[in-house]
């Protein structure tokens, strides 16, 4: 039972790498569908607060589910309880935090919703069961450069993903309204960088885990978030005729 639970948890891994260029190929064709992009003629929209946080909220339900009703073996281990924090900690700011400092925001599509949520769910069975039940971890692992060093990536791209969401959020002055160029942050360097942060993020996870899991996880945000991201530049360069030429898409001095 063990042996095919874990099996799965690989296949599932893989499964979602393969999901992640899917996406990056079909956004390319049809474009990110929520927020500025949606179309004002989806029959069923969700208020935006209330969908970020039903969305998000698996993957924080999700795994603390998991371990609530199976032993969590490998959670009497360091370095399994903090991996497993750090991806609920980044879920419980954005699923219970996030949501309600938006200003505004633009009501999603219900297909978009669905399918978040399902990521969610996915996603949070995949992390929680593996560092819960099957990841091994040597006993010096919290001192292994690898740890080390995705921690400290993991956090700066949090800490970047929440700076960059609220320079965003304070664009606009109360009862403004329209598009303005963001300022401020690693915003003067790339168009998109609230999603540098979240790449960033989970790529320090990946790294601190060393699994197909988490890696898995890295590729498949990095896959979906370029595509935004590229959107988001191409649409500021069309709206904005000022919009800084030298300004990269989501990595800076890069691309």
């Amino acid at each position: 039972m063990e042996l095919a639970e874990r099996f799965l948890l690989d296949a599932l891994a893989y499964l979602e790498c393969a999901l992640g260029f899917l996406c990056y190929v079909l956004l390319k064709l049809v474009g990110s569908p929520y927020g500025r992009y949606a179309s004002p003629r989806s029959a069923f929209r969700l208020p935006a607060r209330a969908a970020w946080v039903v969305q998000e909220l698996p993957s924080l339900v999700v795994p603390l589910l998991a371990c609530a009703c199976a032993p969590a073996e490998r959670l009497n281990r360091w370095p399994n309880c903090i991996l497993l924090t750090m991806f609920l900690v980044h879920y419980a700011q954005r699923a219970l935090i996030f949501p309600f400092l938006i200003r505004g925001g633009k009501p999603m599509p219900l297909y978009t919703f669905i399918l978040a949520f399902m990521f969610c769910t996915y996603n949070g069975y995949l992390q929680s069961r593996y560092l819960s039940q099957y990841a091994v971890y040597a006993d010096n692992w919290l001192t292994d450069p690898r740890f080390l060093t995705g921690f400290v990536l993991w956090l700066l791209g949090m800490l970047i993903n929440i700076h960059s969401d609220h320079v965003l959020r304070n664009l606009r002055k109360p009862g403004e309204t329209g598009y303005k160029i963001p300022r401020g942050g690693l915003f003067e360097y790339i168009t998109a960088a609230n999603y540098f942060g979240e790449v960033v993020e989970w790529c320090g996870y990946a790294l601190a885990s060393w699994s197909i899991q988490g890696w898995a996880f890295a590729v498949f945000t990095f896959c979906v978030l370029l595509t935004r991201a590229q959107q988001h530049h191409q649409w500021y360069h069309e709206k904005f005729e000022d919009y800084p030429k030298f300004r990269k898409i989501m990595i800076p001095f890069l691309f």
